[in-house]
């Protein structure tokens, strides 16, 4: 019998920061400007930020007085000018097949969803950018939800850490080192759209990629974009993850009403993007994202345009079952349809998985994250 989906309402008071620096999410060079601010002698600095970052990010301290190897005045240095703060976590669904779903808050009162996906050999965390889209994508629940900011590389970086907090995976101090890790990979599939908020994403992944700290590889980080084609190259120069892009059409008519910046950088903009994208080859494939709709892209001919467009471009096809949200003016595509599209795009040559839809009965699958701010506000007071 399947375990019952389990809701905890969280009620973690946030430590006022009085507009202090929050080192959280800040870049070596960045925490290093910050402290000799505060006062570090400039000779100090380097060794200072090694020592902070380790606790930190290796062993998920947030107290500057538990940093034990730190002389206590400069602990209380430390506490005097800046603030270690990750997003609260507001609710934390858990559904029958071990998805987690967080609903977090961050500054401002906003929220924004993030989930964990734990498989046999791996688990994986979707991260969130951005409050809402600005992308409006007709399949997609996150879509109806206006864009309200950025998110802060601290944001950014803080989902990672949370996530980590709830699983217990931060080390022990002087317990056995466990090889295996609960987050071991990395997805910023999550709300909004990665490169419209480049810089900030760009410096949370350095962070989480630096090997002293949370120590993810760049190749365990995927960065999925929906078509932002003058920022595409950065992300491979400047970041260096691996890239999915949100494509899900085979036409400009249909991935126009898919996908509306189509309209903007059309699909023949987009793949001549692509195969001039740096780094690009057999071992460092692009991912393409394909949600399956009935009736919308899922024919045959879809597959064999789908199969043409790709040529001279390494890539695998994640076809995705759409998952359906309330109000959707879509629907999944039959299994034998899904089946029938993978086989063209395998038999072509290219890697054709069909994703396992996961945490539908919390509403944590692709395409339906949405902060129910409300929901979960008319919820508590009506109990």
């Amino acid at each position: 019998m399947s375990a019952p989906i389990t809701q905890d309402v969280l009620t973690i008071a946030r430590k006022a920061t009085d507009g202090w620096p929050n080192l959280v999410g800040m870049t070596r060079d960045q925490m290093r400007a910050a402290l000799i601010a505060a006062g570090t002698p400039e000779k100090q600095a380097k060794m200072r930020v090694g020592q902070v970052w380790q606790w930190v990010y290796h062993w998920g301290v947030r107290d500057f007085d538990a940093m034990t190897n730190l002389a206590k005045d400069y602990r209380n240095l430390l506490a005097a000018n800046f603030t270690l703060e990750v997003p609260q976590v507001v609710t934390r669904q858990i559904s029958t097949d071990g998805t987690r779903k967080y609903l977090v808050r961050i500054d401002g009162g906003h929220e924004v969803e993030v989930v964990y996906i734990p498989e046999e050999d791996r688990g994986t965390l979707c991260i969130s950018s951005q409050v809402g889209c600005t992308l409006t994508c007709s399949f997609c629940h996150t879509g109806t939800q206006k864009l309200v900011r950025n998110l802060t590389a601290a944001e950014i970086v803080g989902q990672v850490m949370l996530a980590r907090d709830d699983l217990g995976e931060w080390p022990i101090p002087g317990a056995p080192r466990v090889e295996t890790r609960l987050i071991s990979n990395i997805v910023l599939m999550g709300m909004g759209e990665p490169l419209y908020n480049f810089e900030n994403v760009r410096d949370a992944m350095h962070v989480v990629m630096d090997n002293e700290g949370i120590a993810l590889g760049r190749r365990r980080i995927t960065l999925s974009t929906s078509g932002v084609v003058p920022e595409i190259a950065r992300t491979a120069t400047e970041i260096g993850c691996l890239l999915a892009v949100s494509f899900h059409a085979t036409t400009d008519e249909v991935r126009d009403q898919l996908v509306p910046i189509n309209k903007k950088w059309n699909i023949e903009t987009l793949l001549n993007e692509l195969r001039a994208y740096p780094g690009l080859s057999n071992s460092e494939r692009i991912t393409f994202e394909y949600v399956m709709l009935q009736g919308v892209n899922d024919t045959k001919e879809d597959a064999y345009r789908l199969v043409e467009l790709l040529r001279g471009i390494p890539a695998k096809v994640n076809l995705i079952p759409f998952n359906e949200w309330p109000g959707a003016p879509y629907r999944r595509s039959s299994g034998n349809r899904i089946h029938a599209f993978a086989d063209i795009i395998y038999n072509a040559g290219y890697a054709s998985p069909i994703r396992t839809p996961r945490g539908e009965d919390i509403m944590a699958a692709c395409g339906q994250l949405k902060s129910a701010t409300e929901k979960v506000r008319k919820s508590a007071r009506v109990n």
